[in-house]
């Protein structure tokens, strides 16, 4: 174990020069005190390490001394193979840069490595999207990549859904785009808001629906790259916000009363996490004589809780917004309509 902390210690090293003992410590999850110990063992072992003090001090190697650490270990070989999702470089228009790549990864591999690698593809492949949904990519993602890429600062039109089955209403936004990020075969932007000095409003982290992304172009007045937040970490912060996001998209409310098996079934068609939510708070009654339970349903729009609640036919009743069960009552009658004759024989 100690010898590959002090290959991965002098490779941080040579990749970044001026990582501070402290800065080691964390990305080797190790003490301040074993950094400085494993720096003397890398210069006994003739790595010319060394620490400087001062604003653009931290450890450094010797003037043009570069480590001759890069063979792969089979397990490495293997893993990197793994490391990109097919369809997700194909969204971003980068599959043929990725398979250019792994050709000339292969051909620099010694054999035995080579064959460690090709065998990671035959055994594991990574399928992003959702049972049941058709994959596609959406058509100004590419371009938002480019702008991820080169962090420059876009102007976004975003189809942002109404509430109570009111249509989407477009809003513009200028964006700093951060990342992309795909979750369950839907791509999202993570981005900054810019500060506006003329409203006072200050700048915000935002998250949105790339396939609702009707129209993206460079921003007004861009003069080059906006500069990152060095801080920023796209995993954790998509981490610490996925469950509020979720929520947020929560935006309608349906009181429904549901079958001791609608009940059951409920997660499958709605969100999980806010029927279990539901479900722990004082909002679900209890069962009636019949077993039904009525709860308030957090849902994105009317138009998704109907999609959503078709599927559990009789075993739900909405009782609230009359809109919506009026639109049920409607489809009610449209099948009955459909079934109330033995289908003809048209052979």
């Amino acid at each position: 174990m100690r010898a590959a902390r002090l290959i991965r210690m002098a490779l941080l090293v040579q990749s970044s020069p001026g990582l501070t003992a402290d800065a080691l410590a964390r990305e080797l999850d190790v003490s301040r005190r074993t950094v400085i110990r494993d720096a003397q063992a890398l210069q006994e072992a003739g790595v010319p390490i060394r620490s400087e003090r001062g604003r653009a001090g931290g450890y450094h190697l010797a003037p043009g001394h570069r480590t001759r650490l890069t063979t792969l270990h089979p397990t490495e070989a293997e893993t990197l193979y793994l490391s990109g999702l097919p369809t997700a470089l194909r969204d971003l228009g980068l599959s043929d840069a990725a398979d250019t790549a792994r050709l000339k990864l292969s051909a620099t591999l010694l054999p035995s490595l080579r064959a460690a690698a090709e065998s990671s593809v035959r055994r594991f492949h990574l399928d992003a999207p959702a049972w049941f949904r058709e994959p596609s990519a959406p058509e100004l993602l590419p371009e938002l990549a480019r702008a991820v890429w080169s962090d420059r600062t876009v102007e976004l039109d975003y189809a942002r859904p109404g509430r109570d089955g009111a249509p989407p209403r477009t809003v513009t936004r200028r964006l700093e785009p951060y990342g992309l990020v795909l979750k369950a075969g839907v791509w999202y932007v993570v981005g900054r808001v810019p500060a506006e000095r003329t409203t006072g409003r200050d700048s915000a982290w935002r998250t949105y629906r790339v396939d609702r992304v009707t129209a993206l172009s460079a921003a007004p007045g861009d003069g080059g790259p906006f500069v990152r937040d060095p801080s920023f970490d796209l995993a954790a912060h998509w981490q610490a916000h996925a469950a509020g996001f979720a929520r947020a998209l929560l935006r309608t409310t349906v009181t429904v009363r549901l079958t001791g098996r609608g009940l059951r079934r409920l997660p499958a068609v709605a969100d999980p996490a806010g029927v279990a939510a539901v479900l722990a708070s004082a909002s679900a009654t209890a069962p009636d004589a019949a077993g039904r339970v009525t709860l308030d349903l957090p849902v994105e729009s009317e138009d998704v809780a109907f999609g959503q609640l078709t599927g559990l036919g009789a075993d739900a009743e909405v009782l609230a917004p009359a809109g919506l069960r009026a639109r049920f009552r409607e489809h009610a009658r449209a099948l009955a309509a459909v079934y109330a004759a033995e289908p003809e024989d048209e052979r």
